[in-house]
């Protein structure tokens, strides 16, 4: 099982480069960034988090832009994997947004994964010009699209919201293709949509059970005809041996530790305990950097 970091970013606390680069230097296996473009202020749709529905950090309205945030990353860091949790594709061109990601993946040699949520902000989806009713066929759509032009060389692609004819596009990614991970609650819905079309889920808080989650996503995943077993990364709090093992033993591939939002110093600190609880725990879970 492999550990790594999220880093809720902002304008304040660490920048991303400087947190990757320690991540990377305490041997973590990846670093994950989330994305919201903006929040409207009159919101109708609910937080699915809290009792209320209201936001649980400001950190939501000063999100950083991912793919930048993680060139920065990509600038100081030589190893370490370069992840969104979550993006959400659909608020952006496909067509500019595969050369976004295929180009950063190029020039990290070919270390980006691509996390991608449907959206719960519908009123953030609307203002994009999202209906919020079809945006998992709209996501599915540019997935398509993108992959489209990641391997083909004169790629064309017609569909419902995304369409354009042969077109010419590079660079691609290092490995042929980027991996897919889909953050969103372990339902069945969601089960099959990533059995069809990504490579792995990412959880979300709300998610318990996780074990039997897992496995009915493999159960989806194999009646779907796919080969292997799906990249399952959860997301933790405090380390805790016997969850760890539990969770590794059910088909757990990757578990993600917050940052908080702090200076430096304090980051470093917090990175030096974490790591020396994973490594007791697990010897040799984390990568040398």
């Amino acid at each position: 099982m492999r550990f790594g970091i999220v880093l809720f970013t902002s304008d304040r606390g660490i920048a991303p480069a400087r947190a990757a680069q320690a991540a990377e230097a305490h041997g973590f296996h990846s670093f994950y960034v989330p994305e919201h473009t903006h929040i409207p202020v009159k919101r109708e749709a609910p937080h699915p988090g809290t009792p209320d529905g209201a936001l649980p950090d400001d950190r939501y309205m000063r999100t950083l832009d991912p793919w930048v945030s993680l060139a920065g990353a990509a600038a100081v860091t030589s190893r370490i994997e370069l992840a969104t949790a979550v993006a959400l594709p659909v608020e952006h061109d496909p067509i500019s947004l595969a050369k976004t990601i295929a180009t950063l993946d190029h020039l990290s040699g070919g270390r980006v994964t691509l996390g991608a949520g449907f959206g719960w902000n519908t009123d953030e989806l609307t203002d994009h010009g999202v209906v919020p009713g079809k945006r998992r066929t709209i996501l599915r759509e540019y997935v398509e699209a993108m992959r489209a032009l990641w391997s083909q060389e004169q790629a064309e692609y017609i569909g419902e919201f995304v369409r354009f004819g042969p077109s010419w596009a590079w660079p691609k990614p290092v490995r042929g293709d980027i991996p897919l991970l889909i953050g969103a609650g372990g339902t069945d819905k969601t089960f099959e949509w990533i059995a069809a079309n990504a490579q792995g889920w990412i959880t979300t808080p709300r998610d318990d059970e996780i074990v039997a989650a897992v496995g009915r996503l493999t159960d989806i995943w194999r009646a779907a005809g796919r080969n292997g077993a799906p990249r399952v990364v959860a997301l933790d709090g405090k380390p805790d041996a016997d969850r760890l093992a539990g969770w590794a033993a059910g088909g757990v591939t990757d578990v993600l530790y917050g940052l908080p939002d702090r200076s430096e110093s304090e980051i470093d600190g917090y990175l030096d305990r974490l790591s020396a609880k994973l490594q007791a725990m697990q010897p040799g879970s984390l990568v040398a950097a």
